[in-house]
């Protein structure tokens, strides 16, 4: 199926409804934290045998290996996982894929933390790549993991007893996500509009892509991996898009208040990159309140969907209370 461009009225017109009370934040974060570090012991897992720990002297591995087991949330992956139970599917089926998606993210950050890119020292509160192993090592290491994430996924669809259809639909969807129709072209377009004078569409074009896209193909890999019917792909892309908008106003909010022990970046980097943010759009009272609009939008494409999609519902409500708490509870959830 061929790559639906994504249609900026899905994802800027937003139905205002009510806050989440206090009661529905609480139901099941309870367990969230438990499912989180449940699946992301599942994630490392694998991760490991996929980039297995290398020979004394290779710096190219030991740098795949530092930033890909630096203490990431593997939230790419853990939401391909659930969108996969969302709809009854397997773990085993795709976990492979869901941990290219991770290899992917992983070989993202490290390039974007390139002194030609965003030029950042600190990556979740260590330092990052290009610090430790050199630019060439740690530009090397992007390409490794990015090139491994594909080798992961073939060999997953080689050996699978999925339809060839699917997993190639998979495949042909993760990479578009990942290159010049979504997070590359993301990635270029953020550069460029460094220093230009802040616009709202074009914000959210570009975060769309830089951020969106990722988080859009790791839930319907779950998805579509998964089993998902259309009518449930249909509402499982829609979360993923509005999720993928709402994490990129929190991170933008984070990047201005957020503390060093959370962020594990340095604060108020965008501003100082004149980076194009929705606080420099909308305020930041104004972005709090689109990061709320964004998860409610997103919740109620989930109605649908049993206690199955509760991990969905969980990571939401986390992505967004990190920077913008419900009822004004000042410390977010982590």
């Amino acid at each position: 199926m061929a790559h639906r461009a994504y249609d900026r009225s899905n994802v800027t017109t937003c139905r205002k409804s009510n806050h989440l009370t206090h009661r529905e934040e609480s139901e099941f974060s309870v367990n969230l934290g438990q499912y989180l570090a449940r699946q992301q012991r599942r994630v490392d897992m694998f991760l490991d045998q996929c980039v297995p720990a290398p020979a004394v002297g290779d710096p190219l591995v030991q740098a795949m290996r530092y930033s890909l087991f630096s203490g990431g949330k593997r939230l790419r992956p853990i939401l391909a996982i659930a969108a996969a139970e969302a709809v009854g599917g397997a773990l085993r089926t795709v976990l492979p894929f869901a941990c290219a998606l991770e290899l992917i993210h992983t070989y993202s950050l490290i390039h974007d933390d390139l002194p030609a890119m965003d030029d950042d020292a600190l990556r979740r509160g260590k330092p990052t790549s290009h610090v430790v192993f050199g630019e060439g090592i740690a530009i090397l290491a992007g390409d490794a993991l990015l090139t491994e994430a594909f080798r992961v996924m073939a060999e997953a669809a080689r050996t699978s007893s999925l339809s060839p259809r699917r997993t190639l639909q998979v495949l042909s969807e993760v990479a578009q996500a990942a290159g010049v129709r979504g997070m590359v072209a993301g990635q270029a377009a953020d550069l460029c509009a460094e220093s230009m004078p802040p616009e709202l569409p074009m914000v959210e074009w570009i975060h769309i892509r830089k951020t969106g896209a990722l988080i859009r193909a790791a839930v319907r890999t779950g998805a579509l991996l998964g089993g998902a019917g259309t009518a449930q792909l249909h509402r499982l892309t829609r979360y993923a898009e509005f999720l993928g908008l709402a994490f990129q106003v929190a991170d933008d909010i984070l990047d201005t208040e957020g503390a060093l022990h959370v962020t594990g970046k340095t604060r108020g980097r965008d501003q100082v990159r004149q980076k194009a943010t929705f606080p420099a759009v909308l305020g930041m009272a104004t972005a709090k309140q689109r990061a709320r609009e964004l998860l409610a939008t997103a919740l109620d494409e989930l109605r649908p969907f049993k206690r199955q999609a509760d991990p969905l519902r969980g990571i939401a409500r986390f992505t967004v209370g990190r920077a913008c708490p419900p009822n004004g509870d000042t410390g977010a959830r982590r």
